[in-house]
């Protein structure tokens, strides 16, 4: 690696984030500036523009991003009626690339030569990080401290801002939550603590986003969810805006105790590692989604667009947001969603979201022809005679040829 004169770092005003300031300023006498994303943590991201002055950094930025979050990265993958391994809705996967995009943008408006992150050895974020990085900006250099250092627990982590006198406002006997947690408009995740076991149960006061199921109420909550070109775009009648859209089913789901998930995921790395989600808002995306796509689009480019699902949701989960190959997969799966208008009216009760409505002006339901009733000839019935026997031809041959089915 060549000589670092300024460095962006994804900065959090966190311990971590806090120490990597100093140690990088240290270990290669260069100039940090700070990034930090409001991306809908729900905390404020003010405080650490004070701490990074507090550790002598003068650029500092501090970015408003939750709408273009919700506009250009979370609707555009849930056009997919995106799951990662049949449950995970990809909320972390998702916030990846955006701030690898920022990063980007800050290291050319300030002429940086490297960007950095807290991201560790072990897990997915520094394949999504460093990804987006390169792609958007091949001959940039990235630093990971966490595969440099030697700094592997909260408590050396500690020793080396008394040492260094980094004044952060947590101390050791502060109560911190046992858990890694990430946090944004999507979800919020889980991992390490007592979830390091996979056999025992997630404590209940862990949760922060939604009661428990049966703690919600007793009477169900309606809703209707108004989608224009495959995205939401209305609650109840009322039109709001991406990210204020989210936050409001955020709110509406986690009252109902809607969103909740524990699972074990395969990383990118290779390891198995479990990890709790609340995605409360999502889950009731999700399901809005797939009852007006089933009003609206053909059979074949339903089945299709299920068919390249779980390859586009490896993608973004692998952090290839930015390749060829996810951008042509959104361009086919953008162009289904021009007939994906209507509403669908949904039900919240206890932990569950079921599609209870659904109508569009661009609906393909034809009740003259499903109907159990007289359909005055719209469907002639002695049709299916040949369309059976036509589809039974090549059993029918084989049978006869003695092949054992059985």
């Amino acid at each position: 690696m060549s000589k670092i004169d300024k460095v962006v770092l994804a900065y959090s005003g966190g311990l971590d984030t806090s120490v990597i300031v100093r140690w990088l300023q240290e270990t290669y006498d260069c100039e940090v500036v700070t990034f930090t994303a409001d991306i809908g943590q729900g905390e404020e991201v003010e405080p650490a523009r004070a701490k990074a002055e507090a550790l002598g950094v003068k650029e500092i930025y501090i970015d408003d991003l939750r709408e273009e979050y919700v506009r250009d990265f979370v609707f555009p993958m849930f056009r997919a009626n995106t799951i990662y391994e049949g449950e995970y809705l990809l909320g972390t996967s998702i916030a990846r690339p955006l701030i690898a995009k920022r990063l980007i943008e800050i290291a050319n408006e300030t002429g940086a030569d490297a960007i950095s992150h807290g991201a560790t050895g072990k897990g997915n974020d520094q394949v999504r990080f460093e990804l987006g990085a390169y792609a958007l900006k091949p001959g940039i250099q990235v630093i990971a401290p966490w595969r440099e250092w030697d700094l592997t627990s909260r408590e050396k982590l500690m020793q080396y801002c008394e040492q260094h006198k980094i004044p952060v406002d947590f101390s050791s006997g502060k109560k911190k939550s046992p858990y890694s947690m990430d946090a944004n408009l999507l979800h919020i995740s889980y991992e390490g603590g007592l979830l390091e076991d996979p056999w025992a149960e997630a404590e209940e006061d862990m949760w922060r986003w939604s009661v428990s199921p049966e703690a919600a109420p007793d009477q169900a909550t309606y809703i209707t969810l108004t989608f224009e070109q495959g995205d939401p775009v209305a609650i109840d009648g009322e039109r709001m805006s991406p990210a204020t859209l989210l936050e409001k089913l955020n709110k509406l789901g986690g009252a109902n105790g809607i969103g909740r998930l524990d699972i074990v995921e395969n990383r990118y790395v290779g390891m198995k590692s479990r990890g709790c989600y609340e995605t409360p808002g999502g889950t009731i995306l999700l399901k809005a989604r797939r009852a007006i796509e089933s009003i609206t689009l053909d059979r074949e480019v339903a089945h299709m667009k299920d068919e390249l699902m779980p390859r586009y949701a490896k993608l973004i989960y692998n952090g290839y947001w930015w390749s060829p190959e996810r951008r042509m997969l959104q361009a086919a799966i953008d162009e289904s969603q021009q007939v994906v208008n209507g509403e669908v009216r949904l039900k919240l009760y206890k932990g569950s979201v079921s599609a209870v409505g659904r109508r569009s002006a661009d609906s393909l339901f034809d009740e003259r022809i499903a109907t159990f009733e007289e359909d005055a000839g719209a469907y002639d019935q002695k049709d299916a005679e040949g369309f059976i026997k036509l589809n039974a031809l090549r059993l029918r041959i084989a049978a006869g040829k003695g092949r054992n089915l059985i």
